[in-house]
């Protein structure tokens, strides 16, 4: 939970990043403030629940943990005299032979007089945000659900302190000054507050904050079924006046039908499950191939085994991480952080692969000497800047609950800066990719080498369509972002956007792997040249180690061949 300033919530609520672990923890002050509200996201697959009953509110001196008053209502009005009032009532009185005793707003009794004078309230709601404007760009307006008060001329209250009062968006009168404004004609979730004592040492456990999102949604503790989506946790001290600082600790729960992996997640686990079975049927069947053509095997051809093995070991950590999550309600960092490590071994080991095919590698020469070194540094920088932004990045969002904003502000900063970093060599990567096939394949082109040029030519088709589609893509996401109803529905199946980047990439290494599989004369193919004006089938070797070797030691004769041929050396008829 992250505390937002009412009157910046609107900018900010779309900047700071939230978190979608389902145990979450909740260390920090709460300060008696009427111009900040805590609140914590999370989308739920119903039935399921939101638990509060592990959060630990003390005044900021300390205090004993002792049975909690928690004050529960349903859309409740401030005035005592209603009908809902006289139901919440009855409701209270039917629970007390359970032995959980809920007390009203005003309600007392012996031991408990304190409450009665002088005490401030920590209010706590959960509602849920409407799919037609959580998918919008600027997301669900809280005070259209009941939450807060807007005039209409941009003078946005969440609580009901003094200059709200003289807005005139206070509706419940006296009892509701120094309270979260809740609109009950408007408001369609779950209200409950805790009683907090003017003076001395206190400590509660909220022990009945189980909010239950089932399809019953008539008993006490639970509410209306609204369906799968997106909800609000909002938690609040707003009584600045003589209200108490606390601060809160422990963990509450956000739990789906299927388990604790967040709702909007769950595709995704299936995801990276489906990928993980392919990318072991590819790895698979290049393995077969090149076992039963050991002999014929080049070094090119291991580059490209080993970038399949490594994807397998990304998308099999992340839909391990995943299915832990959805099993613990905890991520295990173990698989989390080495999914992330991988993928940055993954993507940056590819663009070296492509680069080093471009290149010749394995069809016009044997061997990139000098030029390998550079392939290989500009991989391990970009992998160094990668690696490091997003392991930030997981940081910043897997621990947002507990880093201070400022800190949080400080990392993605350093983010900022290492994505501008990641984009420029990703940049020189696409332009040398293009360049030196560019070059390779005029280098064919003029030697006559038809059948290798044809391999070159769709190495390119694929890696257009690659870009193409990445162009595509970027460009839709770009027009989605700024639709008012977005096309993608990010709350829900966001996780796509990722994933479409996943089955690009595996189809491009489906299609390198296809060209550059194992077969019979490998060897022969990358590192004889082909003489199509002496026929078909008729070839020699050659030293030529690519487009800008030079042709030492050949003395060329009419019609562009050497004069002093030797059968033994290669010529094969």
């Amino acid at each position: 939970m992250k505390p937002i300033p009412s009157l910046l919530i609107t900018l900010l609520a779309a900047a700071v990043p939230t978190t979608n672990a389902e145990f979450r923890r909740f260390e920090g002050p709460i300060n008696a403030a009427s111009n900040y509200i805590h609140y914590s996201e999370g989308y739920v697959v119903t039935p399921g629940y939101v638990d509060i009953s592990n959060l630990v509110f003390s005044n900021a001196d300390g205090g004993s943990d002792t049975p909690n008053k928690i004050f529960p209502s349903k859309g409740r009005d401030w005035n005592d005299d209603d009908e809902e009032g006289e139901e919440m009532a009855e409701l209270v009185e039917e629970e007390e032979d359970d032995g959980i005793r809920r007390f009203l707003d005003g309600e007392d009794s012996a031991g408990d007089a304190a409450y009665a004078s002088g005490s401030t309230y920590v209010d706590i709601v959960l509602f849920h945000e409407p799919p037609s404007c959580a998918n919008t760009r600027l997301g669900c307006d809280w005070t259209e659900l009941g939450v807060g008060a807007n005039d209409g001329v941009g003078n946005l209250r969440w609580c009901c302190s003094d200059d709200a009062a003289s807005l005139g968006l206070c509706r419940g009168g006296p009892k509701q000054e120094g309270r979260l404004i809740v609109d009950p004609d408007k408001f369609q979730g779950r209200h409950a507050f805790l009683g907090v004592p003017p003076s001395g040492e206190w400590s509660r456990k909220v022990k009945s904050g189980m909010f239950n999102l089932d399809d019953e949604g008539d008993e006490l503790g639970s509410m209306s079924s609204m369906g799968t989506g997106k909800y609000v946790l909002v938690v609040t001290n707003c009584n600045d006046i003589i209200g108490r600082n606390l601060t809160v600790s422990g963990e509450y729960v956000w739990k789906s039908a299927h388990g604790y992996l967040p709702g909007n997640l769950f595709g995704e686990m299936y995801f990276f499950s489906f990928l993980t079975i392919c990318y072991t049927i590819l790895i698979a069947w290049y393995g077969i191939k090149m076992s039963c053509h050991g002999d014929e095997v080049i070094p090119i051809q291991k580059w490209v085994v080993g970038t399949i093995g490594i994807g397998l070991l990304e998308v099999f950590f992340k839909a391990g991480d995943l299915w832990v999550w959805n099993v613990d309600g905890e991520r295990f960092w173990f698989s989390l952080y080495t999914g992330v490590i991988v993928g940055v071994m993954k993507r940056a080991i590819s663009r070296c692969l492509v680069v080093m095919l471009c290149l010749g590698w394995g069809v016009t020469c044997d061997t990139l000497g000098d030029k390998m070194k550079k392939v290989v540094t500009l991989g391990v920088i970009y992998a160094g800047t990668s690696a490091a932004r997003d392991v930030m990045t997981v940081l910043a969002i897997t621990e947002n609950e507990v880093l201070s904003t400022e800190t949080e502000t400080e990392i993605l900063d350093v983010v900022t800066i290492l994505t501008f970093v990641t984009a420029f060599i990703d940049v020189s990567f696409y332009l040398w990719i293009f360049d030196a096939l560019n070059g390779t394949m005029q280098y064919l082109e003029d030697m006559n080498q038809s059948r290798k040029l044809k391999r070159f030519l769709r190495l390119r088709l694929i890696l257009l369509l690659s870009v193409l589609f990445a162009i595509v893509w970027t460009v839709f996401g770009m027009v989605d972002s700024f639709n008012d109803q977005r096309m993608v529905n990010e709350e829900e199946n966001g996780w796509v956007l990722s994933a479409v980047w996943e089955i690009n990439y595996l189809v491009v290494l489906v299609g390198l792997s296809c060209l550059w599989a194992p077969e019979d004369g490998a060897k022969e193919y990358a590192y004889v040249m082909e003489l199509s004006q002496l026929g078909n089938d008729l070839e020699f070797d050659t030293n030529i180690d690519g487009p800008d070797s030079e042709d030492e030691g050949v003395e060329m004769g009419s019609g562009g061949f050497s004069d002093n041929v030797d059968v033994d050396k290669g010529v094969k008829a």
